[in-house]
C-alpha cells in the first residue's frame, strides 16, 4: 500500500521491491523525448536560433499528440525530481501525516510556486538544462547505476548469494554484464560525449542572448 503509515512515512519508500517497476514506467515516458532525435536531424540547423522545437512542425494532430505527451513527461518529472523537497516540507509544517491528499497538494504549493516563478525569470534555462543532462544526467542515471551493478555482483559469492537474479531474457550473469557494458559505454560515448560537446557549444554561441524574462513577458 502507498501513503503515510502509521509512523507518518510512506511506505512506498520502504518497498525496494517496487522501485523496478516506478522506474519502468518513467523510462517508457523518457522514451518518447528521445523522438526529438528526428528533429534534429531535420531541423538541426534552425534549432540553434529556436528554443521551441515543436514551433518549428507544421501544425497538425500528431504534433499535438507529441506536446500533450511531452507536458505529461514535464510534469511527471517535475514531481520526481521535488519529492524530497516535498518530504522535508511537509516535515517541517507537519502534515506528513496527513491522510489528505488535496491537503498534502495545498501544503506543497510553497514549494512549487517559487521554482515555478524562477523557472519564468530564466528563460535561456534550456540551454543550462541540455548542458546538465549531457553532463550529469547520465551519470547519474545510465552510467553509474549499470557500473554499481557490475562492481557490485563482480564476484562468484556476491551472484550466487543475490537476492534478484537476471531477468528471464537475459537468462545468465555474463550477458546481464554484457548489457551493463553497453549501457556504459554507449552512454559514455554518445551522451556524455556528442551530447555534452554538442550542449557546451550551443551554450557558447547563445550566452550573448541570455537575460531575465522572455520577451513576451
Amino acid at each position: 500500500m502507498y501513503g503515510p503509515n502509521a509512523h507518518g512515512e510512506d511506505t512506498y519508500m520502504f518497498c525496494p521491491n517496487s522501485w523496478k517497476s516506478i522506474e519502468l514506467y518513467c523510462l517508457k515516458v523518457a522514451i518518447i523525448s528521445s523522438i526529438s532525435i528526428a528533429v534534429y536531424w531535420a531541423f538541426g540547423d534552425q534549432l540553434l536560433d529556436h528554443a521551441n522545437a515543436f514551433a518549428l512542425l507544421p501544425r497538425s494532430r500528431a504534433r499535438g499528440f507529441v506536446v500533450v505527451l511531452m507536458l505529461i513527461h514535464q510534469f511527471i518529472t517535475f514531481g520526481f525530481a521535488c519529492t524530497p523537497l516535498y518530504f522535508v516540507w511537509e516535515k517541517v509544517t507537519g502534515f506528513h501525516t496527513s491522510r489528505n491528499i488535496l491537503v498534502r497538494a495545498i501544503v506543497r504549493l510553497p514549494v512549487v510556486l517559487p521554482i515555478w516563478f524562477f523557472a519564468i525569470i530564466f528563460p535561456f534555462f534550456g540551454p543550462i538544462n541540455s548542458a546538465i543532462g549531457a553532463l550529469l544526467v547520465t551519470f547519474t542515471v545510465y552510467i553509474i547505476p549499470a557500473a554499481a551493478h557490475m562492481a557490485t555482483y563482480r564476484t562468484t559469492f556476491a551472484r550466487e548469494n543475490a537476492v534478484e537474479k537476471p531477468p528471464r531474457f537475459l537468462k545468465s550473469w555474463a550477458a546481464t554484464y554484457l548489457l551493463n557494458l553497453f549501457v556504459v559505454v554507449w552512454t559514455l560515448v554518445v551522451d556524455f560525449g556528442f551530447g555534452g560537446w554538442a550542449s557546451i557549444t550551443n551554450f557558447v554561441h547563445q550566452i550573448n542572448t541570455f537575460g531575465l524574462f522572455a520577451k513576451c513577458y
